[in-house]
């Protein structure tokens, strides 16, 4: 993958700019006991790469730590500073995080780790992180368990993140501890609109040409309509947890 070092420069996740709106309508949270395993429970100096529109930001900042928000889309910073009074967020990546050396106790990303170069980045986290400091991921999955979600994921399909996808490229580097895992489940609880904005969100739609987006909407917005109740639908999800720490010396 080449990467590009200004950090203003679109890459492959550039879908999203378009989207970002539904982004912050459509995807869920974090549940707090999957944010308290991740980032701990005393306050701390954390920096979200790839932050979005601050769906994990505003989770740690409710439990207390001191959070930098870092995403190079602008259209989703907007959102993150709309929903995130007072909260620094900075224009930038994973493979330049524009903070200086040994800043960070905690480094989280959601839902992004896949997008970076971790050739790049890994080493990256690991400058601005202090010794010992702690390195955080998390997805959350659509749980196929549940016949609800198995249908929608009928229309639209479904991706999950193994283990291989995180310990790999971080094992790699030799700059890391052995990774820890942990998975939470929860619900979230969407109207009809509230869905189409999760699924539009989705980058295997997002980036779908107008006319091949449309179906895969109008798909998704029948199976509301035949099995919503009063409140809408319920979607169950597995969030999938994994958190190392940088190693003193390497």
């Amino acid at each position: 993958m080449i990467v590009n070092r200004d950090p203003k420069v679109r890459g492959p996740y550039t879908a999203f700019a378009e989207v970002a709106g539904a982004y912050e309508r459509g995807r869920p949270g974090y549940p707090t006991q999957a944010v308290r395993w991740l980032a701990g429970d005393d306050p701390a100096d954390v920096v979200d790469l790839g932050a979005g529109t601050g769906k994990l930001t505003r989770e740690l900042v409710a439990l207390g730590h001191r959070v930098t928000a870092v995403e190079p889309l602008d259209e989703m910073r907007a959102e993150l500073a709309a929903a995130l009074h007072g909260v620094r967020a900075l224009a930038g990546s994973a493979e330049v995080i524009p903070l200086p050396d040994a800043s960070a106790d905690v480094v989280t990303s959601a839902q992004a780790f896949h997008w970076f170069d971790h050739a790049t980045a890994l080493p990256e986290i690991a400058r601005v992180l202090r010794p010992g400091g702690r390195l955080a991921l998390v997805w959350n999955s659509r749980d196929d368990r549940d016949p609800w979600m198995a249908q929608l994921s009928e229309l639209i399909g479904n991706e999950t993140v193994g283990e291989d996808d995180v310990s790999t490229p971080i094992d790699r580097t030799g700059r890391f501890e052995t990774v820890e895992t942990a998975e939470f489940v929860f619900e979230q609880l969407l109207d009809r609109g509230g869905l189409l904005d999760l699924v539009l969100s989705r980058s295997y739609c997002a980036k779908l040409p107008l006319a091949e987006r449309e179906p895969v909407l109008d798909a998704v917005a029948r199976l509301y309509d035949q099995t919503a109740g009063s409140e809408g639908v319920r979607l169950a999800y597995v969030t999938e947890c994994f958190r190392t720490s940088k190693r003193g010396a390497v």
